[in-house]
């Protein structure tokens, strides 16, 4: 089929742009929970494959994996494997390597992804902005000086140019063994 055979499935031509974004069916069909909608997603990760659970890095204490609903391309999120809320009742150890494996995070997005900054931080608390306020997650956050655009203030959206399941693979390539 030709674009002019298929010009009548289009609709009626109007001034917007489309964004198809099929990745975030998962969100719309299932919200942020994990598929077994009453287990901590970030609990259930380690129990799944890397590739399945978007894992980048597994580490003693805490490990890395991509942000299932991304700010940007590369967006990690560095948990412990315990069920912890907040900061302050993490152990040293959990602290040490959360801290570790965020350095690493950023040289290795650096790395892949070429950006020329981060946002990185912790909501601590539904009433902070935590989505999953149960589990701690750090966010590490690439920022493009050239990505800033009207997108995400005047339309709510944001362009996610590379498909999760590559950029893990990307970055799980790229971290050092």
């Amino acid at each position: 089929m030709d674009v002019e055979d298929a010009a009548h499935f289009a609709g009626v031509p109007d001034e917007f742009q489309r964004l198809w974004t099929p990745h975030r069916m998962v969100y719309i069909q299932q919200g942020q929970q994990s598929p077994h909608s009453d287990e901590c997603p970030f609990c259930a990760a380690p129990t799944m494959t890397d590739e399945q659970a978007l894992i980048v890095h597994r580490g003693t204490h805490a490990y890395a994996l991509l942000n299932l609903f991304p700010y940007n391309s590369g967006h990690l999120l560095v948990c412990p494997y315990r069920h912890v809320s907040l900061y302050d009742d993490a152990t040293p150890e959990e602290t040490d390597e959360i801290a570790t494996i965020t350095q690493t995070a950023m040289r290795v997005i650096r790395s892949v992804a070429r950006n020329d900054g981060y946002n990185i931080g912790m909501n601590q608390g539904e009433i902070a902005g935590a989505g999953i306020a149960s589990h701690l997650h750090q966010h590490v956050v690439p920022r493009w000086r050239a990505d800033a655009n009207f997108l995400p203030i005047i339309a709510h959206t944001k362009a996610v140019p590379q498909l999760l399941g590559e950029m893990r693979q990307s970055i799980a390539d790229a971290w050092p063994r």
